[in-house]
C-alpha cells in the first residue's frame, strides 16, 4: 500500500477493525519512511455474474427477478416465503460457486425448475409453462407425462407394502 503522502510502498497497519456495515475492514496505517498516519479499507472483491440471454444480449445476474419469477409461479400455492428465498439462494450460491462468470439464461431456469418441483409440483408445471413456452397441448401434456412419471418413481412402494393408506 503506497503512502499517499510520500508514495513509499511500505507500511504498517496500526489498528484494525470492522466498519459498521460488517462488510469492510478498517485500517489505520503509518507510513514507514515519513511516519504518517492514513486510512484504508478492505473488502471482498466480488465478481459479478453475468447472463447470456437467448438473444445474445448480455446483463448482470438479477436475484430478484429469478425470486419474482419464482413467486409468481408459486402465487395460490401452499409454499412459503422462506421455501422460495432458500431456494434462490441455492440457486444464486451455485452460480457463484462455478468457475464460469457467464451463464446461460436457460441454465439459470432449468435451475428455477429443479427446485420448484422438489417444493411444489404444480408451480412447477406454472414456471415450465412460461419458461419453455410450450407451443401447444402436446407438449404441455408430455412436460405433465414426465412430471408424473418423475413422481411415481420416488413414490413407488416398496415390495410388499400395498397401496393402504393409514
Amino acid at each position: 500500500m503506497r503512502c499517499p503522502f510520500c508514495s513509499y510502498g511500505e507500511s504498517k497497519v496500526v489498528d484494525s477493525r470492522p466498519t459498521d456495515d460488517g462488510e469492510r475492514i478498517r485500517r489505520r496505517r503509518e507510513c514507514l519512511r515519513c511516519q504518517r498516519r492514513f486510512t484504508t479499507y478492505e473488502a471482498i472483491e466480488t465478481v459479478p455474474l453475468m447472463v447470456l440471454k437467448k438473444d445474445g444480449s448480455i446483463e448482470g445476474f438479477d436475484r430478484n427477478k429469478l425470486f419474482n419469477s419464482m413467486l409468481r409461479a408459486c402465487e395460490k400455492r401452499q409454499v412459503s416465503l422462506s421455501q422460495i428465498e432458500r431456494a434462490v439462494d441455492e440457486i444464486e450460491l451455485t452460480l457463484q460457486n462455478s468457475l464460469a462468470r457467464e451463464c446461460p439464461s436457460s441454465q439459470i431456469g432449468e435451475m428455477a425448475m429443479e427446485q420448484l418441483k422438489t417444493i411444489d409440483e404444480a408451480a412447477y408445471v406454472r414456471f415450465a409453462s412460461v419458461y419453455r413456452q410450450f407451443k401447444d397441448i402436446g407438449s404441455f401434456m408430455e412436460e405433465l407425462k414426465n412430471l408424473l412419471a418423475h413422481s411415481a418413481g420416488e413414490s413407488e412402494p416398496s415390495e410388499g407394502q400395498g397401496n393402504k393408506k393409514n
